[in-house]
Order: structure tokens, then sequence, then C-alpha cells
């Protein structure tokens, strides 16, 4: 019994180590990254920021839903919007990250605000975009139906919108980086949470 308990806590020794040493490549390539996209115009990423700004974004659906309520995709983007906000605090206050030291400059809204794991922003924006993806064949149907909308880049635009729209998204999350507001690894887990965000309301919403 106690030859099984000495091997149960040498198997379990590895596990911190391989965690500390998975952080450190993080924190060395997102610095790397950073410093490597500096001639990158800052205004640009500046731009891409706040259009993934939660403070930008929450009031879009619901200004559309006050004129349009009966739309289920314009109320699942609320309630996802919403499911986002809580999920991020959450991991950002149970994880307790510290952002880059190198991050100059952000304005910090709520107090998880000062914690960098997840990225919300990266969250938001996979969510969003991911949803849109899913709505593809209603936005087919709205968008076909607009004749001067139809074929004007001579190509499907729905196609267009929801490339675009996934575009928008990953650009938006890799400035994350390039402003050193976050480490790679805080997109990447905020870009996941923002698809199973997705998936989620999708499915419950039935749409």
């Amino acid at each position: 019994m106690a030859a099984q308990t000495v091997a149960a806590s040498v198997t379990a020794k590895p596990a911190p180590f391989l965690l500390h040493r998975l952080i450190d490549l993080d924190i060395a390539f997102s610095l790397w990254v950073h410093s490597a996209c500096l001639p990158i115009p800052r205004w640009l990423l500046k731009a891409l920021e706040i259009s993934g700004d939660g403070r930008f974004w929450f009031p879009i659906p619901i200004s559309l839903f006050s004129f349009s309520s009966r739309s289920p995709i314009l109320l699942a983007l609320i309630l996802g919007s919403l499911l986002d906000l809580l999920l991020v605090g959450l991991i950002k206050h149970l994880v307790r990250r510290p952002r880059p030291v190198y991050n100059k400059g952000m304005n910090l809204t709520f107090a998880v605000d000062h914690w960098s794991f997840p990225s919300g922003h990266s969250s938001r924006v996979f969510f969003i975009s991911a949803f849109l993806i899913m709505c593809a064949d209603r936005f087919r149907a709205a968008l076909d139906s607009h004749h001067l909308v139809h074929g004007y880049f001579g190509g499907e635009p729905t196609d267009l919108f929801l490339i675009f729209a996934f575009v928008w998204s990953a650009a938006t999350s890799v400035s994350r980086v390039l402003l050193g507001r976050h480490f790679v690894l805080d997109v990447i887990a905020g870009a996941c949470l923002g698809v199973f965000e997705a998936l989620l309301v999708f499915h419950l919403m039935k749409i």
C-alpha cells in the first residue's frame, strides 16, 4: 500500500514542472512575437482592440433587439455575450495570471481585467464569428434577397461576410499579443472558449 502511495506521488510530480515549463515557453514566445512585430502601426492594433471591446459590442445587439425583439439571433448574441462576460470573469478570478510586464497604456474596466488568462477579447470575437458561421443559412437567405449585395464582389455575399468575420476575429486576437495585453496561450484559450460558447448558445437556442 505504501509502495503504491509513493509511486502515485512520483508520477504526480512531473505535472507542475511541465505546466511551469509550458508557461515559461509561452512567456518567451509571446515576448518574441511582441518584439518582432513592433514595426506594425500601433493605431491599427488599437483599432482592432476597440473593435472587439465589450463596451462597443454590448450596445449593438441590445439596440438592434429593441427594434426587432423577435430575432432569435440577436437574443442569442446578447445571451452569449453575457455568458462570455461571466465565464471570462470567473476564470480570470480563479487563475489570476498576471498580464505581461510590457503591457502599457491599458484601461481597466473591471477588477478582473488585471488578470490575463483567458483573453476576453479573443473569447468575445470568436464567439461572435463562430456563432455567425453557425447561422450561415439564415444570413444567406437574408443577404440573397438584396440584389445590390448579391454578387457585388463576384462571389457569394454570405461567404464573403463570414470570411471577413473570421479574419477579423483572428486579427483581433493576434493584436492582443502584439499590443502586449496577453500571452499566446491566453489568446488560444479565449478563442476556444468563444467557440464553445457559440456552440452552447446555438444549440440551447435551437437556431
